[in-house]
């Protein structure tokens, strides 16, 4: 027992990680009074009745039981049918769509399936916090690229191409982004794109 105090478990990876910022903020300015919290984006109000109670009846009905790793058929038929009406993109409920209980986690099991140690992820600046170390606890290397007030947050083409090295693996590019809500027009995306396929990176 003596010798399993003395044992550090954290593995090296996580023990570099550098703590959340904004996670230190909310923290220093706990119980102050007179301080208005710009920080997360959650709602000023309850969850809607409609979707409380398709939950209460998804409960009462039984649906408490492991679903397919996919998540739920139904649903994923759902997503399909909704990106074919409202985007016209065919992708298959059994091959393509995966259910996540959020964004992070997606994310963090798509960069871990892509990902070899070393290989490096471009993250335009400012982002979100996760980002940085989802990539880092895969094994990569997160390269920040600073998106510039005067180009409105928005990463252009030429410093794409600036960023990218043999090691280049991916781009997180998040729509809207966060934090600073920027969004690229068709012809802004079209062009990083060109930049990605020129190199083989994975958006």
């Amino acid at each position: 027992m003596d010798r399993a105090k003395k044992k550090n478990f954290v593995s090296k990876r996580v023990e570099a990680l550098a703590p959340s910022g904004i996670r230190a903020f909310f923290d220093l300015v706990l119980g102050m009074k007179e301080v208005i919290s710009l920080g997360v984006g959650e709602p000023d109000f309850v969850t809607p009745w409609n979707i409380r109670e398709t939950g209460i009846f998804s409960l009462e009905e039984g649906y408490t039981s492991y679903t397919s790793n996919k998540g739920l058929y139904k649903l994923r038929l759902l997503i399909q049918r909704f990106l074919k009406q409202r985007f016209d993109v065919d992708y298959s409920a059994d091959e393509e769509i995966l259910i996540t209980v959020g964004v992070s986690e997606a994310l963090d099991l798509a960069v871990r399936a892509i990902l070899n140690p070393g290989e490096e992820v471009i993250i335009p600046q400012p982002c979100y916090v996760s980002y940085g170390p989802i990539v880092e606890l895969a094994g990569g290397k997160p390269v920040f690229l600073p998106a510039r007030e005067s180009d409105c947050f928005k990463i252009t083409p030429e410093q794409l191409e600036k960023a990218c090295t043999k090691k280049t693996k991916g781009i997180i590019l998040n729509y809207p982004s966060n934090p600073t809500g920027t969004t690229y027009t068709k012809k802004e995306l079209e062009n990083i794109n060109r930049v990605c396929k020129k190199h083989g990176i994975v958006v």
